[in-house]
């Protein structure tokens, strides 16, 4: 096994090829935490506008722990994984009343922090504090996995642990964070998912997937996570200026978020006013029903596929009395339309919600 090898390659690669991001040269833990939370599972490219937007928004922990949860989801939205935003809330009032607004500086510390795993916990730890703890993340498995020849499922607890032991035997005493920074930039730019320039890669000499042919089976991930499609009909219901909104609650999707009334249904949308409870109940209102000539709204999530149409539903401003008890009584809300833009909303209302200016 070449380690001095493999990390002195990186390190000399390191400082010619890097990306200047905003999050890098600096040691605040704060930037640092709050760069790693926003990356989870997005791109630099679509991560970075929401980054700006946060340190502008909330430029301490003390900012962000006091800010109210509406606000940081409105930040959060269209970058998806909303477990996020709530766990960073969490985590900053963590800090700010139970460490005196000052993150830990243990690896061991940092990983009893709200949404702060291992990965996050390496980078803040490594990055804001100079430990020697490695970083593990998607593009650490496929760089080890390929240089290596790693034959285990990173997937599996197991695999995980072997990376993790690997992983942590490369790092460098001195300067483990530019060493972190460096195979994570490696994978990113260089070590691609698919179809890398192995004529210009500097590892490509000892490379074990290369030598081999199989650069395109590492690293090894056995067994895909099933997806499932939801059909979602939603109900656009409109009184004057007002606008009846659902907050989502309970441990579904977008918990927190605010979007409109909707039935759920087995397979496709379901296009008949008649067939609609919901519309049944409103029916002595005298609701103008419109089923707009539309393709569905698609939406991809993790786990699930959600196909989603909407049906705009109008009422006369006489009825708001009954419409407001049948709003109530539902557990809905009914908003001014300038209200619902303040609101935090999945990406699916969003989208639909531009389409209709």
């Amino acid at each position: 096994m070449n380690i001095s090898y493999f990390t002195n390659q990186l390190l000399h690669w390191y400082p010619d090829n890097c990306r200047e991001l905003p999050w890098r040269n600096t040691k605040d833990p704060y930037i640092i935490w709050l760069s790693e939370i926003i990356l989870q599972q997005t791109r630099v490219a679509q991560g970075l506008p929401y980054f700006s937007l946060f340190l502008e928004r909330f430029p301490s922990v003390q900012d962000l722990a006091s800010a109210p949860e509406e606000e940081i989801l409105r930040c959060w939205q269209g970058l998806g994984y909303y477990s996020r935003a709530r766990n960073l809330h969490a985590c900053a009032k963590s800090i700010v009343q139970e460490h005196g607004g000052d993150f830990p500086q243990s690896y061991r510390e940092l990983l009893s922090l709200k949404g702060v795993g291992p990965y996050t916990a390496a980078a803040i730890a490594s990055f804001a504090f100079g430990q020697q703890v490695a970083v593990v993340d998607g593009n650490v498995f496929r760089v080890l996995g390929r240089y290596f020849g790693i034959e285990d499922d990173i997937g599996s607890s197991g695999g995980k642990k072997v990376f993790e032991k690997l992983a942590n035997q490369l790092i460098p005493e001195d300067n483990p964070d530019i060493y972190n920074q460096a195979i994570m930039e490696f994978g990113a730019l260089q070590c691609v998912p698919k179809n890398p320039d192995c004529n210009s890669c500097p590892l490509q000499p000892t490379c074990f997937a290369f030598s081999n042919r199989a650069v395109e089976k590492f690293p090894v991930k056995a067994g895909k996570t099933k997806t499932r499609k939801r059909f979602f009909q939603y109900f656009h219901i409109q009184c004057g200026k007002e606008v009846v909104i659902n907050k989502r609650t309970g441990n579904d999707i977008w918990m927190g978020l605010v979007d409109f009334p909707l039935e759920e249904h087995t397979e496709g949308m379901g296009q008949d006013p008649d067939s609609s409870s919901l519309i049944e109940e409103l029916k002595t209102l005298n609701p103008k029903v419109n089923f707009p000539n539309q393709k569905p709204y698609k939406h991809i999530l993790s786990h699930q596929v959600l196909i989603a149409g909407f049906v705009n539903v109008g009422v006369d401003p006489i009825y708001r009395n009954e419409l407001t008890y049948w709003v109530e009584k539902n557990g809905y809300s009914l908003v001014g339309e300038d209200q619902l833009e303040t609101y935090g909303k999945p990406k699916l209302i969003v989208n639909y919600l531009n389409d209709q200016k």
